[in-house]
């Protein structure tokens, strides 16, 4: 028997979500420079479709919204040219929801041993 209980609830979304953040707070700085924004771009895209992912196989759906207009917005593939200010307040706007989205994406854990076989709480 362990010491430490196991968590509850993992949020698998988390990760993906601060760095995502911090990929567009970054950005803010290169959006001025079309080569380097590039792979900003494709960060917060991918990112996007990644927690887009886990917040479908955690059954929370209302999240895929926000994110895929997100991995639309800033897809590198089809561009689409954005700039002044509602761009720039849609970078922190954006990194809100990344976080928002990884606190809140939450799965069960199916590891967790401080639940008996039929569910109930020792």
């Amino acid at each position: 028997m362990t010491s430490y209980p196991t968590p509850e609830f993992r949020r698998p979304a988390l990760a993906p979500g601060i760095l995502g953040a911090i990929v567009l707070i970054a950005g803010l700085a290169l959006l001025d420079n079309p080569g380097g924004y590039l792979v900003i771009k494709f960060g917060v895209a991918i990112l996007a479709l990644i927690m887009c992912v886990f917040a479908w196989q955690a059954r929370q759906w209302w999240w895929i919204i926000g994110l895929a207009v997100i991995a639309v917005a800033w897809n590198p593939v089809w561009p689409f040219a954005f700039s002044g200010q509602v761009w720039v307040a849609s970078q922190f706007v954006a990194s809100l929801l990344f976080v928002a989205t990884g606190l809140l994406v939450k799965v069960i854990n199916p590891e967790d041993r401080n639940r008996s076989k039929t569910g109930a709480r020792r």
